[in-house]
């Protein structure tokens, strides 16, 4: 029995997106991917208070979001958090 020569490719984070093909359907999903290849760290955890600022909510407001079951966010301790690019595709896809 022969064996295939497959090539894993590793991408490394800070690789530049342009380099990894992608199908995109939507003009929302190109802008989507245009912003987070802006990003310096889009895996970085923001906050409540971030997503009140960028929402331009409450933080009582924010904190019950963070608390629906549709939204990415995580309990550490006391502190709840999100990852950037997962709240910006949550952002993307839902209406507050």
């Amino acid at each position: 029995m022969k064996h295939e020569n497959i090539e894993n490719k590793v991408i490394d984070t800070k690789e530049k997106l342009n380099a990894i093909p992608l199908a995109l359907d939507t003009y929302q999903e190109k802008v989507l991917l245009e912003t987070i290849k802006r990003l310096k760290n889009p895996f970085i955890n923001i906050s409540v208070q971030d997503v009140a600022k960028d929402l331009k909510i409450g933080e009582n407001m924010a904190y019950s979001i963070f608390k629906r079951d549709d939204f990415p966010s995580v309990n550490i301790g006391r502190c709840w958090k999100v990852c950037l690019i997962s709240y910006l595709l949550w952002k993307t896809q839902k209406r507050v």
